[in-house]
């Protein structure tokens, strides 16, 4: 990820790309060559030279890397997740707060277009259910699926709900390693919604999907096609309406009508932007106006939260397996 962040940061006009700073020194002279910056291999000598900095780094590092910056009041862009775990995310936001630094989270499915389309319906889920499969990639090996892939869709569903989760089951299973690599969870919210969601990364091709119910609407999406379709209620009044008024031996009459034909679907509008381009502007506009960012560390650690109880669910599982 780091890779990327550098190239944008480059072709951005409102920053500038002051140094790169990597502990494989033939990696970060490569980068620094191709995007005309400088290499480092500690972020001793940008401490005093930078307003803002991108920490894309191994999950365990997080905190050992961004605390010298947040210390001197520099903006940090964590990638996803905050923090290994629930406690060391509480450091780092104590830390933000007391040196008064901005600390933005970088879970950028919140900058997918279609994630962004379904915001802008204001819909009330009442039951979500997410699917993110991939082949392994060997990228992140130091934490579980759930940590891994399954914290964009927890983030995601977290903005969407709105309500704390009162309870949590999960089920998952290791097989390359130590870690979970496939998990299952299922997350009841205080208020009644439901969430669903599935994780894996021993799966032969790669899909992200999302589907949302709710009184107004359901919404249909597909993170990586950016694609989605919406069936609103206030479209489908007269398909209500009939079904009403009809019982169903009545309607038992219409075997063989093609429902799908009765049903208005939408599909949602989408652009075409580069989510972590748009997360970074988002994050370089923060910097600058000192507004609040798009991903808090609140959210970033509340997501770790909700990630660390789905990990302890999943080690918690009782399989009597014979």
């Amino acid at each position: 990820m780091g890779r990327h962040h550098v190239r944008i940061y480059h072709e951005l006009a409102e920053a500038e790309l002051v140094g790169i700073v990597d502990l494989d020194e033939a990696r970060g002279v490569e980068l620094a060559a191709k995007f005309k910056t400088k290499a480092y291999t500690s972020i001793t000598p940008l401490l005093g030279k930078v307003k803002a900095v991108s920490v894309a780094v191994p999950t365990v590092a997080h905190l050992a890397v961004a605390r010298p910056f947040l210390e001197a009041g520099v903006a940090v862009l964590i990638e996803k997740p905050l923090a290994p775990d629930t406690a060391t995310a509480g450091e780092l936001l104590e830390i933000g707060r007391r040196h008064g630094a901005l600390l933005q989270v970088g879970h950028t499915e919140r900058f997918n277009p279609v994630v962004r389309a379904m915001r802008s319906m204001q819909v009330s889920p009442q039951f979500i259910e997410t699917h993110r499969i991939s082949p392994f990639t060997f990228r992140s090996a130091d934490i579980g699926v759930v940590m891994d892939m399954m914290i964009h869709d927890i983030d995601i569903v977290l903005s969407l709900v709105k309500a704390k989760p009162a309870r949590v089951e999960a089920v998952g299973v290791s097989v390359l390693g130590r870690h979970e690599d496939i998990a299952n969870a299922r997350v009841i919210f205080e208020g009644g919604c439901v969430a669903n969601l599935t994780a894996s990364r021993l799966a032969l091709k790669t899909e992200r999907k999302i589907r949302v119910f709710s009184q107004e609407a359901y919404l249909s999406l597909d993170y990586q096609k950016k694609s989605g379709i919406a069936i609103k209620k206030d479209a489908n009044l007269d398909l209500l309406k009939f079904a009403r008024e009809h019982k169903a031996e009545d309607l038992s009459q219409l075997a063989g009508t093609d429902f799908g034909s009765m049903v208005k679907v939408e599909p949602l509008v989408v652009d075409d932007v580069e989510p972590l381009r748009a997360e970074l502007q988002s994050f370089l506009h923060s910097v600058r106006t000192g507004e609040r960012p798009a991903v808090t560390a609140e959210e970033g650690a509340a997501a770790v939260d909700l990630a660390e109880r789905i990990t302890m669910a999943v080690k918690e599982h009782n399989w009597q397996i014979k």
